[in-house]
């Protein structure tokens, strides 16, 4: 079952207790950090690494690698060693001596994009696992487009006590083992040891039931027998189902004093324990210091992986679909997107359609997903409120991997940390929807997501109290303003179809960031009825409306209330008051622009910022002590929308008296 023939054993061992010295010593080094998990996984990771693993740290982007998640992120040494002793040439001894220090690849958990071979962003616990199977599902989606020629690869996951305690585990596991993700290897650190102490503190749950009842392939060794590990890696990757592997092991191990305590989890052993351990592990050499040989054997596993790469790249070079497969993990084609929105945009001016922005994104999908082959669209069982499926848009199942539409189930948070895997897997732009008020389950994933640059898509409609009946349960007035505090992440909360459509074609091309698209349930006006071929919500905010001579007010709106503003700005204009009307759909778009352009389009003339959510993070609109806003103060209520709008004060009526009170104060 094992990869390689035979096994020098000995030198094995010291290859694992390789990892033990280097992540004692860093953590040392640092006077902080977590020791435990690195030590006592060392056996586990070596065996696989070793024996099964195929990665070439001369290519840590080639597509058909392994991929390796340390979910238990806490435990980042463990990575660190490794790719340390691999050899990726931005993780030598000096990045390892800086552990946990500013400016360092070796940040405390994994970061994703801060060194080669680190995946995914971990320490979140669950997070790791969760974004695994993302992982698992693209690879077998990929596999059922181009064959095992292309894509044949697996996913290893090292997870910890924690990571299974999570909620978002139980959602992605469920998950997996329903669209029977065998690709995917799970290797339970089984130490029994959380921060507080024994696990039985907090958990008598049967982690191997709970996994075989969601239909994964279970086992359970001791994790410091390397050849019952391996034994086990083997029945799992032969097993059509998901594996998890509980590995019992003893936390801190080596470490004669500590190991098997939760004092070794999170702290450094100190110099008296670590020259213990030292001569516990028969390890005579100085701090930061590898043994050739050992560093030898440990480069053999990288020259595996090269032969392999080397073998996969002739493959493709001979495949004739070569072309198709690079277009696929390619960024999206800008041009066709832009000129495909654009002929959009110009019949939706034409036609100016009053549908609400949800429908409005439907009908974009049905542009975007013609235009782009490797969309992959989803729901949290929202599907027909969310309009996230467009036409011929085939379900992703456990037999038929070739469709477009996964049905993630009433899982917010596991879908969004699923869609982070997709895309960092590489081959798809995901994107999946589920109610704006839902958005509080998905936020961790979301910000992991903006952390690390994923360009996922988050559709989030029944975006205000204009979704009425259902009542403030499901209207959202806090969630828009959440969302917006989370750094690298554009909100979009588009007035109609076509700034709909341009929201779209900036979310799909923008490399680095996630999106969020605030959809409302309720039918709204069009309000851009030029048709043009600038996107101009790609400015973040511009002027709907000007005035003729010098503003006395603008009015600035988002989303449904745009059309509020209108109607102010139509009361002002009968008593003689110039409003002039801005619509604002990305915050984020306009705080990056230069100053000029911001002040040209705001005007000194006083602000009203009109939104159906909390004012929080307005005050790069409405800052001046003469500005004003109209909105929510609390919470929703159940009726219909327009009683909704009339009761909290969201009216045109309102916004021109505040207008004139303002103007009035001002003079």
């Amino acid at each position: 079952m094992n990869q390689m023939a035979r096994i020098d054993t000995s030198m094995e061992t010291q290859m694992a207790n390789a990892i033990r010295v280097l992540a004692m010593d860093a953590v040392e080094a640092a006077k902080s950090g977590h020791p435990g998990a690195p030590m006592g996984m060392a056996d586990v990771a070596t065996v696989l690494f070793n024996r099964f693993i195929r990665v070439d740290p001369a290519d840590d982007k080639w597509p058909d690698r392994d991929r390796f998640v340390m979910s238990a992120g806490h435990g980042s040494m463990l990575v660190y060693a490794i790719s340390h002793l691999l050899g990726y040439d931005d993780m030598g001894m000096d990045q390892l001596r800086a552990f946990r220090q500013l400016g360092a690849r070796t940040a405390g958990h994994p970061e994703y994009g801060h060194a080669k071979g680190i995946e995914t962003t971990t320490g979140p616990l669950g997070q790791g696992i969760s974004t695994a199977v993302g992982m698992a599902l693209a690879e077998r989606m990929m596999n059922a487009r181009f064959g095992n020629d292309l894509v044949d690869h697996w996913t290893y996951v090292i997870c910890g006590d924690g990571c299974l305690m999570e909620g978002i585990s139980h959602e992605a596991i469920d998950f997996a083992g329903h669209q029977q993700l065998g690709r995917l290897i799970v290797l339970w650190d089984d130490n029994g040891i959380t921060i507080d102490g024994d696990t039985d503190l907090s958990t008598s749950t049967d982690q191997t039931a709970r996994f075989a009842a969601s239909g994964w392939h279970v086992q359970a060794v001791d994790g410091h027998d390397r050849e019952a590990v391996a034994e086990a890696i083997g029945k799992a990757r032969e097993d059509a189902r998901p594996s998890l592997i509980a590995c019992k092991t003893v936390i801190g191990f080596g470490a004669p004093n500590k190991q098997g305590s939760h004092d070794v989890h999170g702290a450094p052993l100190g110099a008296e324990e670590i020259a213990a351990a030292r001569v516990n592990l028969g390890w005579p050499h100085p701090p930061f210091e590898i043994p050739q040989d050992i560093l030898t054997s440990w480069r053999s596993v990288s020259a595996r992986g090269a032969e392999a790469r080397s073998a996969w790249l002739e493959r493709l070079n001979a495949s004739p679909d070569k072309a198709r497969f690079n277009a696929m993990l390619a960024a999206p084609d800008a041009v066709a997107l832009r000129d495909a929105i654009r002929s959009h945009s110009a019949k939706l001016a034409a036609d100016r359609p009053e549908v609400a922005t949800r429908k409005a994104s439907e009908m974009a999908l049905e542009v975007v997903n013609a235009t782009l082959k490797n969309t992959v669209g989803g729901s949290a069982d929202l599907t027909g409120s969310n309009n996230t499926r467009s036409k011929g848009m085939a379900a992703v199942t456990p037999t038929d991997r070739q469709g477009r539409y996964i049905h993630y189930g009433i899982r917010e948070h596991g879908m969004a940390a699923i869609m982070n895997g997709i895309a960092l897997h590489g081959g798809f732009l995901p994107y999946g929807g589920t109610f704006l008020a839902f958005s509080d389950y998905s936020r961790p994933a979301i910000r992991l997501g903006a952390l690390m640059g994923v360009p996922v898509v988050h559709v989030m409609t029944h975006d205000s109290i204009g979704l009425g009946e259902d009542g403030p349960t499901h209207q959202p007035v806090e969630h828009v303003a959440a969302l917006r505090a989370i750094p690298n992440l554009m909100v979009f909360r588009p007035a109609d179809a076509v700034e709909t459509a341009e929201a779209w074609e900036i979310a799909l091309t923008s490399p680095s960031t996630p999106s969020v698209l605030c959809l409302s349930r309720q039918n709204l006006p069009a309000v851009r009825l030029e048709p043009g071929d600038e996107n101009l919500t790609r400015q973040g905010a511009y002027v709907l409306r000007e005035t003729t001579g010098a503003r006395d007010v603008t009015l600035i709106a988002t989303g449904s209330e745009i059309e509020i503003a209108l109607g102010a700005a139509d009361l002002l204009a009968v008593q003689g008051v110039r409003a002039a009307v801005v619509s604002a759909p990305c915050f984020e778009l306009f705080a990056v622009r230069p100053d000029a352009e911001r002040e040209a389009v705001l005007g000194r003339a006083p602000r009203i910022g009109i939104e159906a959510q909390i004012r929080q993070g307005w005050d790069g609109l409405i800052l001046r002590p003469g500005d004003g806003f109209v909105g929510m103060t609390g919470f929703g209520a159940s009726a219909p929308a327009p009683a909704l709008y009339r009761h909290f004060g969201i009216t045109a009526e309102r916004a021109a008296d505040l207008a004139n009170q303002l103007i009035q104060g001002g003079k």
